[in-house]
């Protein structure tokens, strides 16, 4: 079976401005920008035989105030922009209790069934909470960017930086190949 790295798209692959209480994500094409420095750290991945793979919540599709067309054009540039082998949304409000919707597993555990990957050798990078919490319940490893969205839920490493996370992951991996 496969390993995959999980990549939470806001923060991690694209800016977003801090609010109060939560990142601000952009809704607009003109908003979007992505990150080009997490590039090469991706490409670490992929060249070590990991499937990558980012997931992201957008409830603002179900919420009416983000154009479906506008994310997959927001998509398609994450795409292009960055090795990855597939990138699946949830559309849904977190009232809707949909099993997708992090930090719940959903698309965890599609993608694992999807693409033939064992989650237990599987990792998650994220700044947020929610995705901690789905990478434990599907038995992921948790490398979560140091941010004021990390919360107090069960997570595995905090690191400073996107590099820092790769070389953890990369070490990780190296660890239990020799056992």
């Amino acid at each position: 079976m496969k390993k995959a790295v999980f990549i939470e798209r806001d923060g991690i692959l694209n800016e977003v401005q801090t609010g109060p209480k939560n990142q601000i994500i952009p809704l607009t094409l003109e908003e979007f920008k992505v990150k080009k420095e997490a590039d090469p750290a991706l490409r670490k991945l992929k060249q070590a035989g990991f499937v990558l793979i980012v997931t992201t919540n957008q409830p603002g599709l179900s919420r009416g105030y983000l154009n479906r067309r506008e994310l997959d054009r927001m998509h398609d540039i994450v795409r292009r922009s960055f090795a990855i082998d597939d990138l699946m949304v949830c559309p849904h409000d977190e009232s809707d209790h949909c099993p997708c919707h992090k930090p719940r597993p959903g698309l965890f555990i599609e993608a694992a069934f999807k693409w033939h990957l064992n989650l237990d050798h599987s990792f998650v990078i994220s700044d947020k909470w929610q995705d901690a919490e789905a990478a434990r319940t599907a038995g992921c490893t948790s490398l979560l960017l140091d941010s004021p969205w990390i919360g107090n839920v069960h997570h595995d490493f905090v690191m400073k930086d996107l590099g820092s996370i790769v070389e953890k992951i990369l070490s990780l991996k190296n660890q239990v190949e020799c056992v």
